[in-house]
């Protein structure tokens, strides 16, 4: 049943990859922009941090059994971080090509935004890899 609902969470994740990509490309091309912003960015966290993780997840379920009663929270953790990073990803693109210039206070809430997801990502990344090193020793 898990290996499932990973399977589920990679195509989800894969699709909202193609579609950030999608985004990326017309809305630079329809305003004109030309040079680097963070929604190109954005697609390659959905796909590496979405997609990849939770096909890699699946293999371990399948290989480790790995999935404990805690596993299920850690997972919800990393998945707000995640988006909340791609979020942050997008809004920050969006500023940068439309040239919108952002308060101090702005540009530190989306900065702020931005650490949160990523500390929730990675405090959620390390609990995950120590139940998966504990599986290995049982």
């Amino acid at each position: 049943m898990k290996e499932k609902r990973y399977a589920n969470l990679a195509m989800v994740y894969a699709i909202l990859a193609m579609a950030g990509g999608v985004f990326y490309r017309e809305f630079t091309k329809f305003n004109g922009f030309q040079g680097r912003t963070a929604l190109g960015t954005a697609h390659t966290h959905y796909f590496l941090l979405g997609m990849v993780f939770f096909l890699l997840l699946l293999l371990l379920e399948k290989n480790l059994a790995f999935f404990g009663r805690n596993t299920g929270k850690v997972l919800i953790f990393y998945q707000v971080g995640l988006n909340l990073t791609a979020l942050m990803l997008f809004c920050r693109g969006i500023v940068q090509v439309r040239g919108i210039d952002l308060s101090a206070a702005l540009e530190g809430a989306l900065s702020g935004m931005a650490g949160i997801g990523h500390i929730l990502l990675g405090v959620s990344l390390v609990l995950l890899l120590l139940q998966i090193k504990k599986s290995c020793t049982r």
